[in-house]
């Protein structure tokens, strides 16, 4: 990193990352082994027998140093760094997660995520010969407390999603979702806001 007079100038590509830059992600050494130490631990994570909680358990917080306590997620789980994500506790991902950590990705407590969902921080540019160049942009996720997700979601760069919320099955998130309400489709849209009705009672529940 520079200093120059007065400011820090990020100049290696995991600085550019970390501060919202363009920044080079298929040529730069650094991140590659990172990256690649994250598929090897996630490979191992995916090939280990169910029944071997413990070593499942080293795994994962090898994978997601910053996930809270209860944190339960199931194989095969793909994640870029790991180290990025953040995650709150009693969240858990069903099987097929994958997490593109290059910006934070930040997940609140007790979200349930359905098969194959899918987080992506990841912007390119647009023109096909600056894409080849392999740059990126990184851009953070955050999700609120109690948010579920169904299946195969997809969660676009910059998205927030506000506590409590429900993400219909198939969506593809493209802008933020506010919280208390249900939101589905392609691009994802509120559909109506959550409320007092849609709680069970104990009857329901054959109480």
């Amino acid at each position: 990193m520079e200093t120059t007079e007065n400011t820090t100038v990020p100049t290696t590509a995991r600085e550019r990352m970390d501060a919202g830059l363009w920044y080079d992600a298929n040529n730069d050494a650094e991140l590659a082994a990172e990256r690649l130490r994250a598929k090897d631990l996630c490979f191992e994570f995916n090939t280990t027998h169910p029944s071997d909680s413990e070593r499942l358990a080293e795994l994962q917080a090898q994978i997601l140093p910053h996930a809270a306590d209860g944190v339960e997620v199931c194989a095969p789980l793909q994640i870029d760094y790991g180290y990025n994500c953040y995650i709150g506790e009693g969240t858990f991902f069903n099987h097929g997660t994958y997490l593109m950590d290059g910006a934070r990705i930040t997940i609140g407590s007790h979200c349930y995520f359905g098969p194959s969902c899918g987080f992506y921080t990841a912007s390119h540019p647009k023109l096909a010969r600056d894409r080849n160049r392999g740059f990126e942009l990184a851009s953070p996720i955050t999700i609120g407390d109690d948010v579920w997700f169904g299946g195969d979601v997809t969660v676009l760069p910059g998205v927030t999603i506000g506590s409590g919320a429900i993400i219909g099955a198939g969506s593809v998130v493209t802008r933020d979702v506010p919280p208390m309400c249900i939101a589905a489709g392609n691009p994802c849209r509120v559909i109506r806001e959550l409320n007092e009705a849609d709680a069970l009672t104990d009857e329901d529940l054959g109480l």
